[in-house]
């Protein structure tokens, strides 16, 4: 599902997950601020659609595509589909998945899984789009990390140490792109309201857990990604930024 409005002169911006609760707010944002978005999911097309459609009614720009960004053959047929358009000179790499377990009871799947989505997504995502970008000599790459990869939470080995690899990777990744004006950048959110955290983190646990006593709020993830896409950022590369209210 494409929009009519595709301007061949806008920025193109493809991220991942983003059908979710921070995902789909990381999509109204991008295309609030002029971008075309292109909006993943996993499976469920139609979520993506939906965004699309509200992005389509604000007066923007995007389209859905959904693909498997764990399976690296099916990823770079979906980004040659994609790159047919012209470059993508915007990635945000949100998609990830929780499959949560201490590690002395967590199965080899549930490891693996997790490690898939997460760090080899973002390869199999990022890899195949950096030379085009790096012709424009302009790009922004920002992966959706976690406060559990900075501190460690228990029952996450899995979730934290894919999580923690975006870190390693995307700083090293900075050095290899940054003469080419491509900003390769880390946001990691805490406890964020949402489906996901509202199940596990009651309001009584934020207020111990959580300096500023608050779940953030998605937009609030999304404000901190526009600007990190922005032509104002481009000198912010390399870093892992906490968005947490303080908690680490």
């Amino acid at each position: 599902m494409t929009t009519s409005a595709t301007n061949t002169t806008m920025r193109r911006a493809l991220v991942t997950g983003g059908s979710g609760d921070i995902g789909g707010a990381i999509c109204r944002r991008l295309a609030a601020d002029g971008l075309h978005v292109i909006v993943h999911a996993n499976g469920n097309l139609a979520r993506a659609q939906s965004v699309v459609s509200e992005i389509v009614a604000a007066g923007g720009s995007a389209e859905a595509v959904a693909f498997d960004v764990a399976d690296g053959e099916t990823t770079r047929h979906a980004l040659e589909g994609l790159l047919g358009d012209g470059p993508i000179q915007v990635i945000v790499n949100n998609a990830g998945i929780h499959d949560d377990a201490p590690m002395a009871g967590m199965t080899d799947a549930q490891w693996k899984r997790v490690v898939d989505v997460s760090l080899h997504g973002f390869f199999h995502v990022t890899q195949p789009l950096l030379l085009p970008m790096a012709r424009k000599r302009w790009g922004r790459i920002v992966s959706v990390s976690s406060v559990a990869a900075v501190t460690g939470n228990r029952g996450q080995t899995n979730y934290a140490a894919a999580k923690a690899g975006l870190h390693g990777a995307s700083k090293s990744l900075a050095r290899e792109m940054a003469s080419r004006g491509i900003a390769v950048n880390v946001v990691a959110p805490g406890v964020i309201a949402g489906s996901m955290a509202d199940a596990a983190f009651p309001e009584e646990v934020i207020r111990q857990i959580v300096p500023a006593q608050r779940a953030g709020t998605p937009d609030e993830v999304a404000a901190l990604v526009g600007f990190l896409c922005s032509d104002a950022a481009g000198y912010i590369n390399g870093q892992v930024i906490g968005i947490n209210g303080g908690m680490g």
